[in-house]
Order: C-alpha cells, then sequence, then structure tokens
C-alpha cells in the first residue's frame, strides 16, 4: 500500500501545473449547474468528490475541452478510483482516459508508475475491489492482460482460483473494459495459466488449460 500511495502523490506532484491554475470549462448547462462547472474551473483540490465521480465517466460530448479537463482531474479520478470502494467505474475511466489521449501526456510515466503500484497492491493485500476491476481499467490502457496476469500467478491466491473456474467456462476467451476491450487469445492466457503449480490449478483444470493452450 505505500507503494500505491507513493504513486498516487507522485501523480499529485506532476499533474500540479494543471491543478492549481484556474481555467475556462464550457460543460453541458443541462446536467451541470453553473455553480458545479464553476467549481471545475478553479483549483481541483476544491472540485467535490461528486463531481470529481461525475466528470469521470461522463460522455466526452458533454464538455467544449474534454481532454482537457480530464487531464487536469486525472489524479483525481485515479486516487477515486483506487481507494474508494464507491468510485468511479474503472472500465468508463479507462475509456475516458482513452478517448482524452492519455497516451500522449507528458505525464503519461506517472500514470504507468500508479497502474503497476496498484496492481501489486491488489495482488498482494486484500482490497475493497476485485482485481477483476483493475484488469478493466490497466488492460485497454496497456494493451494485453499477459504481464499483469504473470504477476498474479507468482502469488496465487484464492481469488485467481476463482476467476480461473470462470474463465475456463468461457474457454478463456476473455476481454477487458468496454465494448471489444481489450485481451488476449486464449492459447497465450492458457500460458500464462501453465506457469501456476499444477497442485493449484488441480488435474482437472490442468487439463482443460492444456488443451486450450495447444489447440
Amino acid at each position: 500500500m505505500t507503494e500505491l500511495l507513493d504513486a498516487l502523490d507522485h501523480l499529485d506532484a506532476v499533474f500540479a501545473p494543471h491543478a492549481a491554475r484556474p481555467v475556462a470549462v464550457d460543460g453541458c448547462a443541462y446536467c451541470y449547474a453553473a455553480a458545479d462547472l464553476a467549481l471545475l474551473a478553479g483549483p481541483v483540490a476544491g472540485v467535490p468528490d461528486r463531481l470529481v465521480d461525475a466528470v469521470a465517466t461522463e460522455v466526452p460530448d458533454h464538455w467544449g475541452d474534454f481532454p482537457g479537463l480530464y487531464r487536469r482531474l486525472a489524479p483525481r479520478v485515479l486516487r477515486r478510483v483506487a481507494l474508494d470502494g464507491a468510485g468511479p467505474d474503472p472500465a468508463l475511466v479507462a475509456s475516458r482516459l482513452l478517448a482524452a489521449g492519455w497516451g500522449g501526456w507528458p505525464e503519461r510515466p506517472a500514470v504507468e508508475r500508479f497502474l503497476s503500484a496498484w496492481w501489486e497492491a491488489f495482488v498482494r493485500e486484500p482490497s475493497r475491489r476485485h482485481p477483476v476491476e483493475a484488469l478493466e481499467l490497466i488492460v485497454p490502457l496497456t494493451g494485453s492482460p499477459v504481464p499483469w496476469l504473470e504477476r498474479w500467478t507468482a502469488h496465487p491466491d484464492e481469488r485467481l482460483s476463482l476467476l480461473v473456474d470462470r474463465w475456463l467456462e468461457r474457454r478463456l476467451e476473455v476481454r477487458f473494459g468496454l465494448h471489444d476491450g481489450a485481451g488476449a487469445a486464449p492459447a497465450e492466457l492458457a500460458q500464462v495459466l501453465l506457469a501456476l503449480d499444477p497442485d493449484f490449478l488441480g488435474a482437472h483444470r490442468l487439463q482443460e488449460v492444456e488443451r486450450i493452450a495447444w489447440s
């Protein structure tokens, strides 16, 4: 958890030049009161959580400068996702970050550091969110579940065991995020699962995984 908190603090520091500077915010007047737009235009620290959560999942065409607004609020949004089990939906946040063009931000390394620290916290410690929810954010942004699942298979637990059961019901046809999302070929996921101790998988599941891996 210390690593995650450090990564979140680093996000705040890296995005600070955008967070403190007031800007003009043009948004949907039917959905947001003038007072809300004024709060969004001021220092990010003064934006209430309810408004951060609303912007985190709002459709981009509700804002005159959606990429600029999301970039300002990104540290607050990601902190809410990571630390509040009732915070914004990770899959929606992934979709909005992609729409905001996060991959081209100079602050991208800080976001990647957060993703890595957040996943490590999931693997190592209990959380109010299920690891799949983290993957719903991480995989669409990074393109593949494989490196993240490899880190989990190094420290397998009951959550992973239950997930393997669910995935095998779908023959490892697994996607993450909205719409078609992102994922890996079933055979590729099977190779990841084969790194698990055979005793963890058990004979029946091992046979199913091997069948998919070599099909």
